[in-house]
């Protein structure tokens, strides 16, 4: 298969133009790797529709998650070694049809085709369906388990006093790099290394839950923190001192970023990773578990042509999520979007980002103020964090702009109060503001298994109960009722009153809803939203 085929098939399905071609084209001859994946990395197609088209080219099937079921005796065939090697996925045997069809990421690579035909058992034929090495990395993890090998390293240096090498193939290397990819197999937001009297504690953070994953010998410390700050570009001198880092690595097909904060304490440096994957950051609004009533509000709050939409949450609520998954709605080659965040977390094509984390001369109000001057059509802004940011922000609506932010408020009508307190009059919000969302995360329940009899072996929630997360969304959409309120100076109760009249639900309100379809568990709501007040 050569590339210029591949291309003009992406050219005529619409998926790329001649310019971007010529360059992935250009950056291909510096990398080697394969057209598909250059432009899905180059970020000018998305990995699954590039797939799709690659499938109808090579004239296969192609393999599609939500609709192929995975059978034990295939998965029986093949092991895990030679599956992972050769990004091969058994799917069935369908002894009916004398034949078994598996999954491929390379159908063209000859060692992959040779591992085919030594698996093929007699009297069958192989079908092959094509799968994006993300996919069938998924779907391996899943079937095959997850493979945390570290035993033998362990041997290797725990409790041997040595400093082992944090260059090449050394046990350090080799198991930071085993932690690394079972965290974004295990789908952890991050990843924590934490120091005790007598311990290394290793917990991931999954479903935003902490979990200890492992408890080391307090020797095998340094040197896999050495490894750590080496990987981000810290000083490993530098142990009394807070420090930051980053760095990004391949993971099951897909680039990941990671970035590091190490923190003295008493037993030595604690260091957490937040693990980034831009394929999975941004998420269609379809996809966070939105009802459809919701969906509808904040349908005809971004068609608003101006005004400010805030996202509010505490810490970890999922609201940079929210607002990338806003953005990518509006996001297309008509418009110009400019963000100013600290830091940027997920690239995205068409999108002028500035991160002031990258050591420019730049606060978020002189920020704005810059991006004002490079005619933007919308304005997304990190975060909403001082009144000189809260100023700017206004002005920006105030000039014809649409504006996204995050604001720390525990709820919708609240965040009006947090404006006060940053200067803003509520009045000055009449006719600019566009509505609040304020968000929390929740756990779905498992739905292989239940929270009441949860199974302990279950390979999708490992006993837990539950599996994945869904956004908890109360939305305050300001209508011209709402809008005269705000004219009028009126007060949050006011406000709330109105809103509820309205239609307004509180988070508590859609949380129990959410519970009543079975989607998650009351004990589950009350962790992240108070139900006092519902008993």
């Amino acid at each position: 298969m050569t590339a210029q085929p591949i291309g003009k098939q992406l050219l005529k399905a619409g998926l790329i133009n001649e310019d971007q071609l010529r360059i992935a084209l250009l950056e291909q001859r510096k990398s080697g790797c394969r057209l598909g994946k250059q432009l899905a990395k180059l970020g000018f197609a998305a990995d699954n529709a590039i797939h799709d088209i690659l499938a109808r080219h090579l004239g296969v099937e192609r393999y599609d998650p939500g609709r192929h079921t995975i059978s034990r005796e295939a998965i029986l065939l093949v092991p895990s070694e030679t599956a992972r090697q050769h990004r091969l996925l058994p799917i069935a045997i369908e002894r009916e049809q004398r034949r078994w069809r598996l999954a491929l990421a390379s159908p063209q690579d000859p060692g992959a085709l040779e591992s085919v035909r030594r698996h093929t058992p007699a009297g069958l034929s192989a079908e092959i369906l094509l799968a994006s090495e993300g996919e069938i990395e998924s779907a391996l993890d899943l079937h095959y388990g997850h493979a945390l090998a570290i035993e033998n390293l362990l041997g290797e240096f725990e409790g041997s006093g040595k400093i082992a090498s944090l260059h090449g193939d050394s046990p350090a290397v080799r198991l930071i790099d085993a932690l690394l990819g079972d965290a974004v197999r295990r789908h952890a937001s991050d990843l924590h290394f934490a120091p005790e009297l007598a311990c290394l504690r290793i917990r991931y953070r999954i479903d935003g839950i902490l979990r200890t994953i492992r408890i080391l010998h307090k020797s095998t410390w340094p040197p896999l923190a050495s490894r750590l700050k080496i990987l981000a570009g810290m000083n490993i001198a530098e142990t009394r001192a807070a420090q930051d880092g980053h760095f990004c690595r391949p993971i099951g097909g897909r680039e990941i970023d990671f970035r590091v904060a190490a923190q003295p304490t008493i037993h030595g440096e604690n260091i957490v990773l937040r693990i980034l994957d831009r394929q999975k950051g941004i998420v269609p609004l379809e996809s966070l578990g939105i009802g459809e009533n919701e969906l509808q509000r904040i349908e005809t709050m971004l068609a608003r042509p101006e005004g400010l939409l805030l996202v509010t949450g505490p810490t970890g609520s999922g609201k940079t999520t929210t607002l990338y998954s806003l953005i990518n709605r509006l996001n297309h080659d008509g418009v110009n979007i400019m963000t100013l965040e600290d830091p940027v977390e997920y690239p995205l094509p068409l999108l002028r980002q500035t991160s002031l984390s990258d050591n420019i001369k730049l606060d978020f109000a002189g920020g704005i103020r810059s991006m004002l001057r490079q005619d933007p059509d919308i304005v997304l802004i990190g975060e909403i964090r001082d009144a000189e940011t809260a100023a700017m922000a206004l002005r920006a609506t105030l000039t014809g702009h649409r504006v996204f932010a995050t604001l720390h408020a525990g709820n919708a009508i609240s965040a009006l109060s947090r404006l006060r307190e940053l200067g803003i009059d509520p009045r000055q919000l009449h006719g600019n503001l566009s509505g609040i969302i304020a968000q929390r995360l929740l756990r779905r329940c498992c739905p292989s298994c239940t929270t009441a009899t949860p199974e302990r072996d279950c390979p999708r929630c490992g006993g837990s109960g539950y599996n994945g997360r869904l956004a908890l969304l109360e939305i305050l959409r300001i209508d011209a009722g709402l809008d005269l309120l705000l004219a009028d100076a009126a007060s949050p109760a006011q406000l709330l009153a109105e809103a509820r009249r309205r239609g307004f639900a509180s988070l508590a309100e859609n949380g129990l809803q959410l519970v009543d379809a079975g989607v998650t568990t009351r004990a589950e709501v009350a962790r992240v939203v108070d139900l006092s007040e519902y008993q």
